[in-house]
């Protein structure tokens, strides 16, 4: 491996790892905010808490898929359209309502605009890893069959999987 080759493995594994643990934080962080807002959100209208409750498992299992998954674009979509949904329905919630006559006025800091950091930054972080795997040739893929099915032995392993 020549130094040029060296500079953008380790460029490219420098941008992974910032970005993925930047996700797993914000994923933890995401879920514990709206965890601690649970309780109030079942008495106050019942399906924003159940929301909330089905949100934060979602998020802390992207939290773990990020760090255990060898191609964690599932993880990456999952938690980005998790956290779009909620900035979506914070944003509803403040300026039209939700279902049920659901409308809150104001920001409810802080756990409003840490919840809104915390989302952003996840897509944000998910921006970055994407467009780090596309600059250096590493698009990445969906789990298809061929990613389940074993070598065989003796094979010519030098050459890439499409």
């Amino acid at each position: 491996m020549n130094s040029t080759n060296a500079v953008e493995a380790t460029s490219t594994g420098l941008v992974e790892a910032t970005s993925t643990g930047l996700g797993v934080c914000c994923a933890v962080g995401n879920t514990v905010l709206h965890t601690l807002l649970v309780p109030d959100h079942l008495e106050e209208m019942f399906y924003i808490g159940v929301l909330f409750v089905v949100g934060s498992a979602i998020m802390l299992v992207v939290a773990v898929a990020l760090v255990i998954m060898k191609h964690p674009l599932v993880a990456w979509l999952t938690g980005t359209l998790v956290s779009l949904g909620m900035i979506v329905g914070f944003a509803l919630s403040r300026t039209v309502g939700l279902p049920g006559g659901y409308y809150e006025a104001g920001w409810e800091p802080p756990y409003g605009p840490l919840s809104l950091l915390v989302e952003g930054l996840f897509v944000l972080a998910f921006l970055a890893w994407l467009g780090d795997r596309a600059a250096h040739g590493a698009t990445p893929k969906l789990l298809s069959r061929s990613d389940h099915e074993p070598v065989a032995v003796g094979a010519d392993v030098s050459t890439e999987r499409r």
